[in-house]
């Protein structure tokens, strides 16, 4: 059976949490798809949890060990791997429902094509509570910056991309000394090629666990300032509005004078918006160097 759908799992150290993905998808009630398990140098007990897995047969799992690179650079290393038409990323704290992957693929057959760069639906609290909102009902297709700026959608969603858009796409760039570079960047560039179709549907349900990504964004800001960089850049260049290109400039001076790189000025894709944006970010700079917070999120 060749499989339309890669589930891809980065984990790093998440051997206490990553069952959940696991039985999950256990139940999926349409198997058509492969779980992509990359290790981003665990040094907990995922091996042995992933290898016992395997040998149980439920679950078509391949599974990839590399030294750690980061949250990107384990999304380098699956879409290297992929080989079906589709890809989702499930994180390692996680799940699918029951008939997610049935959704997804029954979707794609019937309203898929190359005119597509996938699909975005809706990510869900394990209560069941939608993030943010729901899609508008009577919105087909859209990129991800017309659902977010013209469109007021709030919260993040799952996307479900076409493998082949992804590697078209250059790979997150990796800096020494550096873990993160946000994974917009390519979602982004793919905005530029077509759009995803909307499906207000329920295909993940998340939790923010205290050792995530997304309640630790102002520590990922002080310790990966290159990768922040280099992401407001390509943003900026393609800000869907004059108000966002102004926000993702504030972030790139801040984040430049973390790395006491004074070029940014004549680095920038646009140096006006920039050079406005001087003031607030050095305002930016020291809040990020000085602040005990870890995230702007607000916590239920």
């Amino acid at each position: 059976m060749i499989q339309i759908l890669t589930i891809f799992t980065p984990t790093f150290n998440r051997g206490y949490t990553l069952h959940l993905c696991y039985e999950s998808l256990k139940r999926q009630t349409c198997k058509d798809f492969v779980w992509l398990i990359i290790d981003d140098g665990s040094t907990d007990n995922t091996k042995e949890l992933v290898e016992s897995w395997i040998l149980e047969s439920i679950v078509p799992i391949r599974y990839q060990y590399q030294e750690n690179k980061g949250m990107h650079g384990a999304h380098n290393t699956a879409y290297e791997l992929i080989k079906t038409e589709l890809n989702v990323c499930i994180d390692s704290d996680d799940y699918m429902p029951d008939d997610a992957v049935e959704k997804i693929t029954s979707f794609w057959k019937e309203h898929g094509s190359e005119r597509y760069a996938g699909i975005v639906g809706l990510d869900a609290t394990k209560n069941g509570e939608i993030i943010g909102t729901s899609m508008p009902k009577n919105l087909v297709t859209s990129t991800l910056s017309d659902l977010y700026g013209k469109n007021k959608v709030k919260g993040d969603k799952k996307l479900v991309y076409r493998s082949e858009l992804i590697r078209k796409t250059p790979s997150y760039p990796i800096f020494p000394g550096e873990k993160y570079c946000p994974l917009s960047y390519k979602y982004i560039l793919i905005d530029q090629l077509c759009p995803l179709l909307i499906m207000n549907e329920i295909l993940c349900h998340v939790e923010y666990l205290a050792d995530g990504s997304s309640m630790n964004i102002i520590k990922q800001y002080q310790r990966n300032p290159r990768g922040f960089s280099f992401f407001r850049k390509v943003a900026m260049k393609y800000a869907p509005s004059f108000k966002e290109r102004f926000r993702e400039s504030i972030h790139y001076v801040s984040s430049n004078i973390m790395i006491k790189n004074f070029k940014f000025l004549f680095e920038s894709p646009n140096q006006m918006t920039t050079l406005f944006a001087i003031p607030f970010g050095i305002v930016l700079y020291f809040y990020i160097k000085n602040t005990g917070k870890k995230t702007v999120l607000k916590s239920n």
